[in-house]
């Protein structure tokens, strides 16, 4: 049984997955960490079909893509970068949720996806007007 398990979850990683030195990281990349989460070190990182993920020693996970532009940032239950989100979507969440901060920003092809403290998950178009909820 513990046999089927290891392989079930051999077959699950993606063979493009893979970690790389920290080095190999687009000077983008490192100098978006050293701009937005100063302190913060690079504890690991991985090249995944040609984009970048990365993990903080803050525990903050950041996604880049092959040019080192940030993709998808997720500070489990701190704050995202205010510098970050669109001034229309943290307008609106100052709004309609003033005693949340969002944990996590996501860029989509449609626009935004955001998640807040209270685990609540929006998304907006470019333009920063909300098109969806999901509580």
């Amino acid at each position: 049984m513990a046999l089927v398990c290891l392989m079930m979850a051999a077959v699950n990683v993606k063979a493009d997955d893979r970690p790389i030195p920290v080095q190999k990281l687009p000077a983008a990349a490192k100098q978006f960490v050293a701009t937005y989460f100063p302190g913060a070190t690079i504890v690991y990182a991985a090249k995944d079909d040609g984009k970048y993920e990365t993990t903080l020693s803050t525990g903050t996970k950041i996604d880049f893509t092959r040019k080192g532009a940030w993709d998808k940032v997720d500070c489990n239950t701190v704050a995202v970068p205010a510098a970050l989100v669109p001034a229309a979507i943290a307008t609106y969440v100052k709004a309609t949720f003033p005693n949340t901060v969002i944990t996590k920003i996501d860029k989509e092809r449609y626009g935004y996806e955001i998640e807040l403290s209270n685990d609540v998950e929006l998304k907006f178009n470019h333009a920063g007007v909300l098109m969806a909820f999901d509580d």
